[in-house]
């Protein structure tokens, strides 16, 4: 079982925890602005458990990368319960070598995480269309090479 807690400090802002023993602040009053606010959350949950994915998908099948950053934009319903209702994940990938990793390999890595494995993006699909592109970076001094964007399916 999972367990966290959200206990109230002050404003709109708390203290939570996990189970694990983990704490971090959280601020949903968006003008003071002090600590992430829960929905900025639930979007860095999505990076982290795909990105995840995506460098033990990488990583078993021996393509070798020097970086991995997952960004997320999103748009939320215009009345509450304000959900996601579209998100856009655009996976940066630097590579270690000139021949890895394969665009083609981290394509695949990022379609089982979106398909299979992320929980996050599996939860978040109830409310929201998830598109994602693949920017692979040969290393320095090269040019960036874009994929066109992909719908989750």
């Amino acid at each position: 079982m999972v367990e966290a807690y959200a206990q109230w400090t002050d404003g709109e802002r708390f203290l939570t925890g996990s189970g694990s023993g983990h704490a971090l602040a959280v601020d949903a009053d968006r003008e003071r602005n002090t600590a992430p606010g829960p929905m900025e959350l639930v979007l860095m949950g999505l990076c982290s458990c795909t990105a995840t994915d995506v460098a033990l998908i990488l990583r078993k099948k021996r393509q070798h990368f020097a970086h991995l950053r997952v960004e997320a934009k999103a748009e939320r319903a215009p009345e509450p319960p304000t959900v996601f209702t579209a998100i856009h994940l655009t996976y940066r990938v630097t590579a270690a070598s000139p021949a890895s990793p394969e665009r083609a390999a981290v394509e695949r890595a990022v379609q089982l995480s979106q398909e299979k494995y992320c929980g996050v993006a599996a939860m978040l699909k109830k409310t929201a269309a998830i598109t994602w592109d693949v920017v692979l970076d040969a290393g320095p001094g090269s040019e960036v090479d874009a994929a066109p964007a992909k719908a989750a399916r």
